[in-house]
């Protein structure tokens, strides 16, 4: 059995690897070939091709701190800077993120934001949470689909919680893949980038005392929510 295991994760980190260098040879690819061209004359140094290349510069960004969260995570290092946050603005400005995206493919998206109280949390941490859940839901729906967004509060016990979900209209997860979407690099056949998106949410959302979990059919779309102690 731990044979098995020692190679179960010898392929995911062989797989893992080979996905980094995927993922980071693309926009190095695309930011070299951009700047060789500007620098031969062959491409004009203007706002198009600047942007084009500031675009690359962020997912490379993005990358790194996907793979420095979970080192920290893993590591048991990773510290949370709690502060008194207002949920409701912070879920609107991620969203906001994802308007260009929306507009481009005809998504529509429907919030069910009810006002809540201030909830002691790290913004930075959650910000993250919310961005790779959104990610993936705009990944996944299709053109003229719709992207639903969460917030509720509730109370058990005097202990209040507050729960945001995201959902999306796209294929669903197959049954036999839902189990693992949370494990660290683990991918469906038809999914993109490196698997580490809801791992690292996972964490993120454990480390403040929370849960996350998914709900999917085949078909209908996917649900992830997550709960924070308040």
């Amino acid at each position: 059995s731990m044979a098995e295991r020692l190679q179960t994760h010898h392929e995911q980190r062989r797989i893992m690897l080979a996905d980094l260098s995927h993922e980071l040879r693309t926009p190095i690819t695309v930011i070299q070939g951009n700047v060789e061209g500007i620098l031969d004359g062959m491409y004009p140094a203007d706002e198009t091709r600047l942007r084009s290349i500031l675009e690359e510069t962020q997912i490379l960004s993005r990358l790194v701190d996907d793979l420095r969260t979970m080192a920290l995570a893993e590591s048991g290092s990773l510290q949370l800077r709690r502060e008194p946050v207002d949920l409701l603005p912070l879920v609107r400005e991620v969203l906001a993120g994802f308007d260009a995206q929306a507009q481009e493919r005809g998504i529509k998206v429907e919030l069910q934001l009810a006002e809540v109280e201030t909830v002691n949390l790290d913004p930075l941490r959650i910000r993250e949470v919310l961005t790779n859940l959104l990610s993936n839901a705009f990944r996944y729906t299709p053109r003229g689909g719709e992207v639903q967004v969460g917030l509720t509060e509730s109370a058990v016990a005097g202990e209040r919680t507050v729960t945001l979900f995201v959902q999306d209209s796209g294929p669903g997860i197959p049954t036999s893949d839902l189990p693992h979407i949370f494990e660290r690099c683990y991918k469906s056949s038809d999914s993109g980038g490196m698997g580490l998106g809801l791992s690292i949410a996972k964490y993120l959302v454990e480390a403040h005392g929370g849960k996350i979990w998914a709900e999917s059919e085949s078909g209908k779309g996917t649900k992830i929510s997550f709960t924070l102690p308040a």
